[in-house]
């Protein structure tokens, strides 16, 4: 069905029965392209150290000699290449609210007149195209940032590690690492980091009924054998903690990539995360990691009456929306129920400990309780490293909403790593791992399923559904593929 009126004269979302596709024919406003402000060799050296894991950038940096020009070239052409990117992704999503608006006002303008499969038609565009504002705005607000900050402290890696490393090596020499904060690893169990760790525990309570009420929960994952495994892995962690309060594990049914722990001890994994986890060393890091949070009461020290009302309000919010089914919602629905935002996404996440600070200190409480318990403590670092370099897209948005990529905080970790005694056969992979991972990719199939039956239709009273809007671009996607897909007279939904 071509569009009539208004919507021919900037672009139109044409219908084959119901498939979609967003055509835009609108001029945007141009934006300079990135300039190559180094000479090809010494760019293309450098875009290649940038696409390799931070461990490895921490064994090669000493030995590069990268010059400062050089690096600050890069940083000019990063800079320019965000620019370009964020500008033609707003100007994109401003081109779907026109269309949007432009079809309320003709549904308006038709009023009486308008036949049923006209208006049905109608309903369904702007389904359509809220959703891809949704997925744009998303993308300049959350995931192009991420992913440049994670370009962005590599670069620093490779300009301020060579001396960060000398001055690592003369602390290990000299013995002054010893005095560094919780430096007595060896104490671990047996030292206080935080006092009165049970008194967060009818906090924590509170919340996790608060948040199940106002729906901002996602559901727990229907498989008992999953749970036990990640309980498991999570209490023999806990043992090897400074941990003072009962542990709660809970695995939920979220594709979304993030875990996050609520004061006295309440963790969630999220089913995303153990489906982009390798191997069980990278699983107990990120555990170790928020079960630290629980540890330092970071949730705690952030949990002001304020800032948890504002939380339940924004959750409130979401609930209104998932059950009214409203048209002014569904959009929205849609974006945060099945991969755009992800349910747990909409939270304010400072309920959790979210601070620059407490993300330094739960990495070097983590790394020692992964180290105590067994575990080679860089499993941390190569799955933050994973999830920031190979996962920039939608999925792993969350788990830089509570884990912000910076370059102090990948030094830090790399320095306690340096600091603990180094233990023999560290425990990388279990056959237990890989036996979860296969039962997972079953249960995803299943989710996958039973969320695809629940998902909402727009209209009621027995009209033909919609379909689910599409996706602008694969979740496999790297930021860089997904921009050229923005850039201007591109369509969004070429693949």
């Amino acid at each position: 069905m071509q569009l009539e009126g208004p919507h021919r004269r900037c672009g139109y979302v044409l219908f084959v029965g119901l498939s979609v596709s967003l055509i835009l024919g609108c001029s945007q406003r141009r934006v300079k392209p990135p300039e190559m402000p180094l000479a090809p060799s010494a760019h293309d050296q450098i875009q290649q150290r940038l696409q390799q894991p931070y461990e490895d950038l921490f064994d090669l940096a000493p030995g590069l000699n990268l010059s400062a020009t050089d690096l600050e070239g890069m940083r000019k052409h990063v800079r320019q290449s965000q620019d370009y990117c964020t500008t033609n992704v707003k100007e994109r999503a401003k081109i779907y609210e026109k269309q949007t608006d432009e079809r309320i006002a003709e549904i308006k303008h038709l009023g009486k007149q308008i036949e049923e499969s006209q208006r049905h038609d109608l309903h369904c565009q702007i389904q359509e195209l809220r959703s891809a504002k949704a997925q744009a705005d998303l993308l300049a607000d959350q995931l192009i940032p991420v992913a440049f900050d994670n370009s962005r402290a590599k670069i620093e890696l490779l300009e301020k590690w060579p001396a960060d490393y000398q001055q690592l090596q003369q602390e290990i020499k000299s013995e002054a690492y010893l005095s560094r904060r919780w430096g007595n690893a060896t104490e671990i169990g047996f030292r206080e980091v935080e006092k009165d760790q049970k008194d967060d525990v009818k906090r924590g309570q509170d919340a996790v009924r608060e948040l199940q009420q106002q729906m901002a929960m996602p559901p727990e994952l229907d498989n008992k054998a999953i749970q036990d495994y990640v309980n498991t892995v999570a209490q023999r962690i806990a043992r090897n903690s400074d941990l003072l309060v009962p542990l709660k594990v809970v695995v939920l049914d979220s594709k979304e990539v993030n875990a996050f722990a609520l004061p006295g001890g309440f963790l969630y994994v999220q089913r995303g995360l153990l489906e982009a986890a390798d191997d069980e060393s990278e699983l107990a890091g990120v555990l170790a990691h928020e079960m630290s949070h629980v540890a330092a009461r970071h949730g705690y020290k952030l949990m002001k009456k304020a800032m948890i009302s504002s939380i339940f309000y924004q959750s409130a919010q979401i609930a209104a929306i998932i059950l009214t089914g409203g048209a002014a919602g569904i959009g929205t629905y849609y974006a945060l129920q099945y991969g755009f935002y992800g349910l747990g996404f909409a939270l304010n996440l400072n309920l959790l400990g979210v601070s620059r600070d407490y993300e330094t200190e739960a990495d070097q409480l983590g790394i020692q309780y992964a180290w105590k318990t067994g575990y080679d403590p860089n499993g941390f670092i190569r799955f933050f490293d994973k999830i920031a370099s190979k996962e920039g897209n939608v999925i792993g948005a969350s788990w830089f909403r509570t884990h912000p990529v910076f370059y102090d905080r990948m030094v830090h970790a790399k320095r306690e790593i340096a600091f603990l005694p180094k233990k023999e056969q560290a425990i990388v992979q279990t056959t237990e791992f890989e036996e979860m991972k296969k039962l997972l990719a079953v249960q995803v199939v299943k989710s996958n399923s039973e969320q695809n039956k629940k998902r909402p239709t727009l209209l009621t009273g027995g009209e033909e559904r919609c379909e689910a809007p599409k996706k602008l671009y694969k979740d496999t996607d790297l930021i860089e593929t997904i921009c050229l897909q923005f850039e201007p007279d591109t369509p969004a939904s070429k693949k």
